[in-house]
């Protein structure tokens, strides 16, 4: 059932349609942040003048379901919403359909100007701006300081493997924090193992099978079939995601976890209301940039995060527009980032944070890093000042293909189990399945 809040009363309606009121603008998007989601529309809604207001929609719980229903909305001619929340790998998808309208060039012009680099490149299809980034994510490595030799983390991924390995010798917390289950988050694990080994799945034109050019993507598999094969593993690494890792790190059982900013929110609460196991975790819990594949090159981390867009059937596209431009503002991005745990796209929330802003992501200085590109050619002059040099980690963003979700599925099921992994013949096996599931374009009928 979808609920549908409406956020602002119209004014009474006169007699002549000249009177009818402003115009109701439905922002369908996703039920994690309907709250803060809810406060940004009531606040466009007021500062529209009376012109519209927004009402806010849960288009449905499961990622994969809000999807299949925006796309079936639009190619059915549903002309009931006008703006939707569209997860980062749709917009190739929903560009190359005609589902999503471009975004006009004085819209485009101010986004680009003050977005970061790699939430920008997740709205982009074709060198044209589809959709405006609303929020970010992107994973850190979160670490127990007492179990790190010298109390600083490894930085490359074999050299936790081989920590766990002598944590686990020493009787001593050992398992590795990762997302190995069967959905999307072994899939981003295993692409920001690629792209950090210097590899890509698919090329920049959204159908080039690139995994195989390079031995990126052996050496990536090589890494989560360690993991998966040692002895210092969880004994449910293979069904390990978000929030069994999150849980297992916080029980004390794990020395370390890759995972999102939402896991210091949440052991910090428990440490506030008194639990004596998470207020030692929270005290020993230190946090670094995303682990490299060798020593001396920088990693790469894939994002993850929401962008906002008009649909192709919408009625009142200037107005949605309008909308979005508000919607994704300083003040409610920084609100979705202190009340959501998602944080922000705007590149001056970051250069000029706030102090509850720093108090709340003390870690915003990692992530900021985590969340651009490498090259500094592609970066701004405030990106520039803020990013330390050398770099350790950049942006990694999920193949950028209309057939994203067919090949999603597909990598899921054969990466997981990761200790039934065999590098040297899956690579050939992932390249040509994916060249099939490109062909087949992945759009919904």
């Amino acid at each position: 059932m979808i609920l549908s809040l409406a956020l602002a009363a119209a004014p009474l309606a006169g007699c002549g349609a000249e009177d009818a009121g402003p115009v109701t603008l439905r922002f369908m998007g996703p039920a994690d942040g309907v709250d803060q989601y809810t406060e940004a529309a009531q606040r466009c809604t007021e500062a529209s003048g009376g012109r519209y207001r927004i009402d806010y929609d849960i288009s449905a719980k499961q990622t994969d379901d809000q999807r299949l229903q925006l796309a079936r909305r639009i190619v059915g001619g549903d002309d009931s919403f006008d703006i939707m929340g569209l997860d980062v790998t749709w917009t190739p998808e929903f560009a190359e359909a005609g589902w999503a309208l471009p975004l006009p060039e004085d819209l485009a012009a101010d986004v680009r100007e003050g977005t970061m680099s790699g939430p920008l490149e997740t709205a982009t299809w074709d060198d044209t701006l589809y959709a405006a980034p609303l929020n970010t994510n992107t994973q850190l490595l979160w670490y127990r300081k007492s179990l790190m030799p010298g109390g600083e983390a490894p930085r490359t991924w074999p050299e936790l493997v081989a920590l766990g390995d002598r944590l686990h010798e020493e009787g001593r917390p050992s398992y590795a924090g990762v997302q190995a289950a069967q959905f999307e988050g072994v899939v981003v694990w295993f692409n920001s193992l690629v792209e950090s080994a210097g590899g890509s799945i698919i090329g920049e034109d959204g159908r080039t099978v690139t995994l195989g050019e390079t031995d990126a993507a052996r050496d990536a598999l090589e890494v989560m079939r360690d993991l998966g094969t040692t002895p210092a593993k969880d004994p449910s690494f293979s069904q390990l995601d978000e929030n069994q890792a999150r849980l297992a790190f916080d029980r004390g059982d794990a020395f370390m976890q890759v995972n999102y900013p939402f896991v210091y929110a949440g052991v910090k609460e428990k440490a506030e209301d008194g639990d004596a196991r998470a207020q030692e975790v929270y005290e020993d819990l230190g946090w670094a940039p995303y682990p490299a594949m060798r020593e001396g090159e920088p990693a790469k981390v894939t994002i993850g995060g929401l962008n906002i867009a008009v649909p192709s059937t919408s009625r009142h596209p200037e107005l949605a527009f309008e909308a979005v431009r508000c919607l994704r503002d300083e003040e409610n991005q920084l609100n979705n980032a202190l009340t959501g745990g998602l944080p922000p796209t705007l590149t001056r929330l970051y250069t000029e944070p706030t102090e509850e802003f720093t108090r709340e992501y003390p870690f915003y200085r990692e992530i900021f890093e985590s969340l651009n590109k490498l090259d500094p050619a592609e970066l701004g002059e405030e990106e520039r000042a803020l990013l330390p040099e050398p770099r350790r980690v950049g942006v990694a963003v999920r193949a950028q293909s209309p057939a994203y979700q067919s090949v999603s599925i597909l990598l899921a099921s054969r990466l997981s189990p990761p200790e039934e992994i065999d590098p040297a013949e899956l690579v050939g096996t992932l390249r040509e399945e994916i060249a099939r599931a490109v062909d087949s374009e992945g759009l919904v009928p």
